[in-house]
């Protein structure tokens, strides 16, 4: 969701791979709503529409990068399961996943606190029109609420890296 550390995660992960002499490239959920000629919603059809584009942004990126780090809300199991079609057999869902009051402490973009005025009709995952469902196939789960640090969410996914790939 919205607050999650999705971003800052990414930018760890892709200086690890750095150091190892990878090629990495990040495909930021807001970055390709912000360049996108045809501007999407947050609703849910906008959403499912968001998330097949950056899997066939993703796609033809892969001739390019040896990783590709995806920091996007997939909110809907149905489009998780499309893209995971899409991109295997290299898909690797990693759910951060946080409680919604340490998402609500954090609000860098002030979207929890939009929505609570009503600004926000929609906001994933904590609007009632807009619910968000947990993955249950994800290949690694990092709880990153306020009482875990950056530090052990790194370690995880650093751990969850070194036990797949031969680095």
């Amino acid at each position: 969701m919205s607050g999650s550390g999705k971003s800052v995660l990414s930018n760890y992960v892709k200086s690890f791979f750095l150091e190892k002499k990878y090629s990495v490239f990040i495909l930021d959920g807001d970055d390709v709503r912000e360049n996108d000629s045809e501007k999407l919603g947050f609703g849910h059809k906008d959403v499912l529409r968001n998330n097949l584009r950056i899997s066939t942004l993703c796609q033809k990126l892969r001739k390019e990068y040896d990783v590709i780090l995806v920091p996007v809300i997939s909110p809907y199991e149905s489009v998780r399961k499309q893209v995971r079609l899409i991109l295997q057999p290299n898909f690797h869902l990693i759910y951060l996943k946080t409680d919604i009051n340490s998402l609500i402490n954090r609000d860098t973009k002030g979207l929890y606190a939009a929505a609570d005025k009503g600004i926000i009709k929609d906001l994933i995952g904590y609007s009632d029109i807009n619910p968000y469902d947990e993955p249950d196939n994800a290949e690694i789960v990092i709880e990153t609420g306020d009482n875990i640090t950056i530090e052990e969410s790194k370690r995880k996914v650093f751990d969850y890296i070194e036990d797949f790939v031969s680095i």
